[in-house]
């Protein structure tokens, strides 16, 4: 297997494991591009509101609940970033039940006031305003051009089109597509092709993507543009390589390794004989460090065995089977004198059955989802709901802790446009995130970003039924399924966040944390991208 360049660990990484592992780092990657193997015939994400005091300090809304502590990355670090060219209080999302929004929402349900009042001044424009007994409902952008036009009409389309922005451009080109208005999306979509480009602005970059999808979606080609991406792949060293340049850019995947790694090591003080199930091993870096930190344990080390899920994308970056990770694992916890074993279930946590997770009696078990869960079909993909269903198995282990990390995103049931806005808002931020680590005409950025990143923006918007497997869902729906399953929160302990905010020193200012309702969130600015959060 090979690397790219070793990832710098952040001072809290090392605060919590004492020193750098040269062996383990060899082997850090981190999670890979997820996609759902299942072959059954089968959004409003959250924005953090912070008020600025100074310079250095932000605190949450007032509207806000007072018992939500807020960590800003330390100002010391002074990356340069651009700002998103739109920053509404609320972002333009949909929410199916206002009870799954996050207590950190400015608000819960669409604001589409400011792009509706920029679409009507459009309309007026090409129209020429409506006359004051006309009392019928305003109109939307497609509800002007929709209707019979003229070439002169489509000219003053592209007339009006440079004094849009490029998201207004974008979101009435998603309009259009919804409304199957297939000549005012081809001009639209001729104008962005202006406009777009994977070395531009954080924007720009998103939305030559972002266009891609919607040209597939009107060509009703999304499934077929997203397996041919999926046949592109590069080759594992190149894929890996991708995977470490977007690790080592933004803190979202050792967000996702500290968090689950403190939450487990506590809960698992006392406990001589550990399990440990993980539905997306990936490369199986996250657990060398946990070793590591086992094996210091006061009295000596637990005897640990690591179940391992795998997916055909993690064994294409790793370059082999799931053998791999477990003689590196072997490997590290040899060296450090801990007693491992370890079994592979080469197969996709939606075909997970109990006689594949091999569960023994006496031994404490873990249970690990990181950034995987979103990817197992539930009610709305078929009728076998496998995201319940495997929840309702790992309750039925009775673990004694499990850890949840997910996009904070609505992207699974929401109908397409608003779908598309809370897409495009999220990935917003995400770009804007990497635009802070990488210059713009960085060769690994634009590959790292076509390979890891593109394809999931791709997916969401194009793909429908089956075929999209990219289904995130807000942290409070994910806790009314774990409840429903019969899980309870575990409360989170203060080590765990002061860890995080250790971590994010090496990253821009611009990341906040938030804690609240039993979870951890990791944003841009004002926007939530991830939450991590433990059960039992």
């Amino acid at each position: 297997m090979q690397t790219s360049q070793r990832p710098q660990m952040s001072g809290g990484v090392h605060g919590m494991h004492n020193q750098p592992m040269q062996q383990v780092e060899q082997y850090y990657t981190p999670y890979p591009i997820f996609e759902n193997s299942c072959n059954d015939n089968r959004s409003s994400g959250t924005q953090f509101s912070f008020q600025a005091q100074n310079e250095q300090f932000f605190t949450l809304d007032s509207s806000l609940a007072t018992d939500y502590v807020v960590y800003d990355s330390p100002p010391a670090l002074s990356v340069s970033s651009n700002r998103s060219p739109f920053s509404s209080q609320c972002s333009q999302s949909y929410m199916s039940d206002n009870t799954c929004g996050s207590p950190f929402s400015g608000c819960s349900v669409v604001e589409d006031g400011d792009l509706r009042h920029v679409l009507r001044e459009l309309e007026n424009k090409l129209m020429g305003p409506k006359s004051d007994t006309d009392d019928s409902c305003s109109c939307s952008f497609n509800d002007v051009v929709s209707k019979p036009s003229s070439l002169t009409r489509w000219n003053r389309v592209l007339d009006m089109a440079p004094t849009l922005n490029l998201k207004e451009l974008l979101d009435a080109c998603a309009e259009a597509v919804s409304d199957a208005d297939m000549s005012t999306a081809e001009v639209l979509m001729n104008v962005l092709e202006q406009r777009v480009s994977v070395s531009g602005e954080p924007m720009e970059r998103l939305g030559a993507y972002v266009l891609e999808g919607l040209r597939a979606r009107l060509l009703s080609s999304g499934s077929i543009i997203y397996k041919k991406l999926k046949c592109k792949e590069p080759t594992s060293s190149e894929l890996l390589s991708y995977m470490q340049v977007i690790y080592n850019m933004c803190p979202y995947y050792k967000f996702a390794y500290v968090s689950a790694n403190v939450v487990i090591r506590e809960a698992m003080t006392n406990e001589n004989r550990i399990h440990i199930i993980d539905f997306q091993i990936a490369q199986g870096s996250q657990w060398m460090f946990l070793l590591h930190d086992l094996a210091r344990r006061p009295g000596g080390p637990p005897c640990v065995r690591i179940t391992g899920v795998d997916d055909s994308q993690s064994a294409h970056a790793r370059g082999g089977g799931l053998q791999l990770v477990g003689e590196r694992l072997a490997e590290v916890a040899e060296s450090y004198g801990v007693p491992f074993e370890f079994h592979g279930a080469a197969l996709s946590g939606c075909e997970v059955q109990l006689e594949n997770l091999r569960v023994r009696h006496g031994e404490a078990l873990a249970v690990n989802f990181p950034f995987i869960l979103h990817h197992i079909p539930d009610e709305s993909v078929s009728t076998i709901n496998h995201r319940d269903r495997l929840l309702r198995l790992v309750k039925s282990l009775s673990p004694k802790i499990v850890t949840l990390v997910e996009q904070e995103s609505n992207t699974n049931t929401a109908p397409f446009l608003p779908r598309f806005r809370e897409t495009l808002d999220y990935y917003t931020a995400m770009f804007e995130s990497i635009d802070a680590a990488r210059p713009r005409d960085d060769k690994q950025r634009i590959s790292a970003e076509e390979h890891c990143v593109a394809r999931d923006v791709v997916n969401i918007i194009a793909c429908e039924g089956a075929d999209r497997v990219e289904r995130h869902e807000l942290f409070g729906k994910w806790r009314l399924r774990l409840m429903m399953a019969g899980f309870t929160p575990c409360p989170l302990s203060p080590s765990v966040g002061e860890t995080i905010k250790d971590m994010l020193k090496e990253y821009s200012p611009n990341y906040r944390f938030v804690e609240g309702e039993g979870a951890l969130y990791l944003g841009w600015k004002n926007r939530a991208l991830a939450t991590s959060s433990a059960w039992r």
